[in-house]
């Protein structure tokens, strides 16, 4: 406002001298813009509001213009004048009417994309005077950042990726929070300008904790991603099994949105067995035998538990608490066994498979030794009375007790 009360002053005090003033008055006027230049940050898809104030007066003209070419919005004679507007701002800018007439001649500009970027030039004359003042447009983008973990087989990996970032971000992968490690980064520039990246670390076989963090310099927004392995659970068949999964207290949910969600890990795939949105505060659980106590939740407890394991129930669980700022990830490895009870009582069920085997052999048996026995004391009774009648043949009758039997028994012992 000193700057207009003396860029007024000056003008009075100039006599109309033909070219130079006009000469003059420009190289003043990009000193004043150089003066008054102010940079505002916006964000891609959000609204912002590009600031221009002047000392009020009548007859108030009001231009604003991108590069010194493109004319975004225009006020003059009490109303809006867009017939001159360019396309890419149709729909878009508005200025404050209400407020014109204190000096406001900010402009409204809704849905920001990374093309607005730039120099914005602020034209305001009045009745007694006017005005330049510059605005230079950055804008950022960070949308959905996440982390991911994957199963490819044998090998395990953790995924960090953000949808749209613009500029491009500083990426950085600590183990057990202070070792940095490398990673695989790639990046794709969508339509827009703005950058889709993914950042990839193979954890095959590994315990150690691992954090990410994806840093927007331009608006000064980190995010963190967190991994933890919390070990194997061993546990009979039958029983009931405790996931934990707590928020450290390094972690705020205050003043957020956040969403918790269980899920399975199973041949690459994940199942999800419980999810608790913030929004609603209400659980929606898909696997029946899961519980999740809603007292916990306030003391920033999302553990969960599953009754009455099977076998089918082993592998692996993870539990997932994002919100905006940060994602953390907890897995827990579970290997259900036999219960005692049910160990023995396969065996004897095992038993008892075998039994109708048994029975038939020996049915089989019973019914096989008495034809033998019957056919022998059948032939030792023949050749007693044999010998009993014909004596002096007791050498050919001792050699007919010895011949084969021919009753399909063969395999009798006939002596």
């Amino acid at each position: 406002m000193k700057a207009q009360g003396v860029l007024s002053v000056f003008l009075i005090l100039i006599p109309p001298l033909s070219g130079f003033q006009d000469a003059f008055f420009l190289a003043f006027l990009d000193y004043m813009s150089s003066a008054n230049e102010q940079v505002v940050i916006g964000r891609l898809d959000e609204d912002i509001i590009l600031p221009c104030s002047f000392k009020s007066g009548s007859k108030v003209i009001i231009h604003w213009q991108k590069q010194k070419t493109i004319n975004v919005h225009s006020y003059y004679r009490g109303s809006d004048h867009l017939e001159n507007q360019d396309s890419k701002y149709t729909n878009r800018t508005s200025l404050f009417h209400s407020e014109i007439h204190n000096g406001n001649a900010s402009l409204s500009l809704r849905r920001l994309s990374l093309l607005d970027e730039g120099n914005y030039n602020c034209y305001v004359s009045t009745a007694i005077g006017s005005i330049t003042n510059k605005v230079v447009l950055k804008v950022g983008a960070f949308l959905t950042p996440v982390m991911k973990y994957e199963k490819r087989k044998t090998n395990s990996f953790l995924i960090c990726s953000v949808f749209s970032v613009y500029p491009r971000p500083v990426i950085t992968w600590k183990v057990d929070g202070s070792t940095p490690v490398s990673e695989k980064n790639t990046g794709e520039i969508g339509p827009l300008g703005s950058f889709y990246i993914n950042s990839t670390q193979n954890i095959t076989g590994s315990n150690s904790s691992y954090e990410c963090t994806i840093e927007n310099s331009l608006l000064k927004q980190t995010w963190m991603g967190r991994w933890t392995r919390e070990g194997s659970l061993h546990n009979k068949q039958g029983e009931r099994v405790s996931l934990s999964c707590q928020l450290g207290s390094n972690f705020s949910l205050l003043n957020q949105d956040f969403r918790v969600t269980w899920s399975r890990v199973q041949h690459g795939t994940s199942f999800v067995l419980a999810s608790y949105p913030s929004s609603s505060q209400k659980m929606i659980i898909s696997e029946p035998r899961l519980s999740l106590n809603k007292e916990l939740i306030s003391q920033r407890d999302f553990s969960v538990n599953l009754t009455d394991l099977s076998l089918s129930d082993s592998g692996e669980y993870l539990c997932n608490i994002s919100s905006s700022k940060y994602t953390l990830l907890t897995i827990h490895t579970l290997h259900i066994e036999l219960s005692q009870g049910t160990a023995s009582r396969n065996r004897h069920f095992g038993i008892l498979a075998a039994l109708p085997i048994f029975v038939v052999l020996l049915i089989l048996a019973v019914r096989y030794y008495p034809v033998c026995n019957s056919s022998s004391t059948e032939r030792s009774h023949v050749s007693t009375d044999k010998r009993a009648s014909n004596a002096d043949n007791a050498e050919e009758n001792m050699a007919l007790s010895k011949s084969p039997s021919t009753t399909g028994n063969e395999h009798c012992d006939n002596t």
